[in-house]
């Protein structure tokens, strides 16, 4: 069960200026108190505290082997005498120094066994032969742990089904052609990761490569500035796990933010193929991409 904050919590943000869980706009109308109320608590959903966790359930050298470098130069970490509760606190890896509960977004980055605590923390990966989830299945993976074990895992089975073509004939080089373009899974299945909601729900990321098409599917649907109506325009983002938005970012996995799905259009068209297919229900979103002629 995870922490939800009260009533008088959630006050309390909204009048402290200083507060890096809210989200401010400049203007609000109509009944504003309350939704403000309600983005605060899903705004920070990434960053609360999961109560059954302890800090023993975070590899503590992954976080200053790995991630605190590419987080900090090393200049100032040479120079910074902060505890390791208070670099994980600033990281939103746990709650606080005084409190080092690891979060939601701390238990997908650093945590041993992800999955004790969020059941939904992975990805589920299906090749199936045919056109219909009826049809058999040829190879299936379950992708769990830290996150870029997940991704990893993940992306191996993507790698594994890409069919590339070599063309020796049309010109002085040969030339490859992926049935899709390997960045463009990448970013779709990254974003997928980075936007679904991990909280109150079991299910994972599904990846069902059927002969035709690979189906995206994430819980989670529309959030904040993002509708059903305006869902993947270019340039439009918002953020329902900012702080796994920005480990992905320090973990260098998404180079510039709001740029995956425009890229992966990109890559996609380059490659000959259609754009990707977007449509987002009240708890889902699904992505589907057709494949290469």
């Amino acid at each position: 069960m995870m922490a939800r904050y009260s009533d008088r919590e959630l006050e309390a943000m909204l009048t402290d200026l200083e507060s890096d869980l809210v989200e401010r706009k400049e203007s609000l109308s109509g009944g504003a108190r309350d939704r403000v109320r309600e983005a605060v608590c899903a705004f920070a959903n990434d960053a609360i505290p999961v109560p059954t966790a302890s800090i023993d359930d975070l590899s503590l050298r992954r976080f200053e082997e790995e991630y605190l470098p590419l987080a900090v130069d090393a200049a100032t970490l040479s120079q910074n005498d902060r505890s390791v509760e208070q670099r994980l606190a600033a990281m939103k890896m746990i709650g606080s120094d005084d409190n080092p509960t690891p979060t939601i977004a701390g238990l997908i980055v650093l945590g041993k066994r992800p999955r004790d605590f969020l059941p939904g923390a992975y990805v589920q990966f299906l090749r199936i032969a045919g056109a219909d989830l009826s049809d058999p299945v040829i190879d299936e993976a379950l992708c769990d742990g830290p996150l870029m074990g997940m991704i990893g895992r993940l992306e191996g089975k993507l790698d594994a089904h890409n069919r590339t073509a070599v063309d020796f004939t049309s010109g002085p080089r040969e030339v490859r052609t992926s049935t899709y373009p390997p960045a463009a899974l990448q970013q779709l299945t990254l974003n997928a990761i980075m936007h679904r909601t991990y909280e109150g729900t079991n299910s994972p990321v599904h990846v069902y490569w059927f002969d035709d098409r690979i189906e995206i599917n994430s819980p989670g649907g529309p959030y904040g500035a993002v509708s059903r109506a305006n869902f993947g325009r270019p340039g439009l983002v918002d953020y329902r796990n900012p702080s796994l938005a920005e480990s992905m970012r320090v973990l260098g996995l998404v180079q510039r933010y709001g740029a995956g799905i425009p890229n992966a259009r990109r890559l996609l068209r380059d490659n000959g193929q259609t754009e990707p297919e977007f449509r987002v229900d009240e708890n889902w979103g699904h992505c589907t991409v057709r494949a290469r002629p």
